[in-house]
C-alpha cells in the first residue's frame, strides 16, 4: 500500500511539452483567424470536453484531439507558472 504522506513526483519527456505547446499555438492561432477568442473557447473545450469549441481550420481541432485535455491543461499551466 503507497504512503499517501509522500508526494508523488511525474515528469514527461521534453518531446511531449514541445507537441502541446505548439499544438496550443496553432490552433490559438487558426482560432483568431476565424474571430474567436482562444482562451474562452479553450476553457470551454477544457471543461467540457466538446471538440467543437475548436475550430476545424488549419486543422486544429484534430491536433487539438489528438491530445489528452489533461495533457493540454499542463502545458497551459506550466506557460503560466514560468511567466
Amino acid at each position: 500500500m503507497p504512503n499517501i504522506d509522500e508526494t508523488m513526483m511525474f515528469r514527461k519527456p521534453d518531446k511531449e511539452i514541445n507537441v502541446a505547446a505548439r499544438v496550443i499555438h496553432g490552433a490559438c492561432q487558426a482560432m483568431e483567424a476565424k474571430g474567436y477568442d482562444p482562451i474562452s473557447q479553450f476553457v470551454g473545450y477544457l471543461l467540457s470536453g466538446d471538440p467543437t469549441y475548436i475550430t476545424s481550420h488549419d486543422g486544429a481541432r484534430s491536433k487539438v484531439r489528438s491530445l489528452e485535455r489533461d495533457e493540454l491543461l499542463e502545458e497551459l499551466v506550466r506557460a503560466y507558472i514560468k511567466k
